[in-house]
Order: C-alpha cells, then sequence, then structure tokens
C-alpha cells in the first residue's frame, strides 16, 4: 500500500509543533528560528515595556543567544543559537521565560499558547531569506511604510553563519 500524500485526510494531524532536537553537523552552526503567539492573538506584545521584559528575559535565560527578533502586536520571532555545550529544549527554554516576562509585564499572565514553532535553519541562504522575511513582517502587516521604522525589532547578539 502507498503511504499517504502530506495532509490526506486519513493522515493524522498533529495537535501540537514538533521539537526535533538541533542537528549538529560539522561547519555549520545551529540556528533555530522561533515564533510564540498570544492565546485569542490578543494584540498587546508590541510595547517598550513588553521589549524591555523580553530582552531583561533572554539575557537571564542565556542558554540559548537571542540574535535578531521581531515583536509583533499579538507574536514574536526570533533567531537564537546555542548558549551553552548542553542547552535545554527549546520548548523548556521558552516556557523559562515567558514564566519571567509575565511576571515581568502582568498583562501577558495567562495569554501565551502553550508551545512555539521551531525550524532550524539548514543553510546560510535559508538564514539569510528568513532574517529578510521576518524583518519584512511590519510592513507585510501594515504596521510601518519601512522595515527599518518599526521599533520593536533588535538583536541581542549577533549569530553570524560562519563556517570553518
Amino acid at each position: 500500500m502507498a503511504p499517504s500524500p502530506p495532509n490526506a485526510p486519513d493522515t493524522p494531524q498533529r495537535k501540537r509543533p514538533a521539537h526535533p532536537p538541533p542537528v549538529y553537523a560539522c561547519n555549520r552552526p545551529v540556528i533555530l528560528f522561533v515564533t510564540v503567539c498570544l492565546a485569542e492573538r490578543v494584540p498587546v506584545l508590541a510595547n517598550a515595556d513588553v521589549q524591555a521584559a523580553l530582552h531583561h528575559a533572554w539575557t537571564e535565560a542565556d542558554r540559548w543567544r537571542v540574535g535578531y527578533y521581531v515583536i509583533m502586536p499579538d507574536h514574536v520571532h526570533w533567531f537564537c543559537a546555542p548558549g551553552c555545550d548542553l542547552p535545554p529544549g527549546i520548548r523548556d527554554w521558552v516556557r523559562f521565560w515567558k514564566s519571567r516576562v509575565s511576571r515581568m509585564a502582568p498583562e501577558l499572565r495567562n495569554r501565551w499558547l502553550p508551545d512555539c514553532w521551531d525550524t532550524q535553519m539548514r543553510s546560510q541562504e535559508q538564514y539569510l531569506q528568513k532574517l529578510d522575511y521576518v524583518g519584512a513582517n511590519p510592513v507585510r502587516k501594515g504596521l510601518v511604510a519601512e522595515a527599518v521604522d518599526w521599533p520593536f525589532q533588535g538583536h541581542l547578539g549577533e549569530l553570524r553563519w560562519t563556517v570553518g
């Protein structure tokens, strides 16, 4: 019997995102693209207080190093790399800093969706394309005319795609 094509009616659908461990390969950095959302897409994230709380929590939760990020009204995108030899699973790390952020920004308490979406960047080309895509998100949503005008984005550290 032939396997079912993806998303076929008889194919079981995931109820939660999969979180495979990062793949460590010779001469390739480990960089993940991660997204977290708020339940019911409540637009309360894009403000200076939440941005400061995220900076603080990400700095404290240094087992993963955050590079470029974009805070949208109802979700956050960022790129991260391991900050130690054996970092925790991305889901556990996200759970840790969400609790820290929620203490600093009580309006976020019980608002986060329980999980996150993560994808490992497989090539420099994919990484650069995803950086451009994420940076343009505020423009696509009609929040600003130019990506550089969105105030709720930045770099906590630089995640370079270097090999060798």
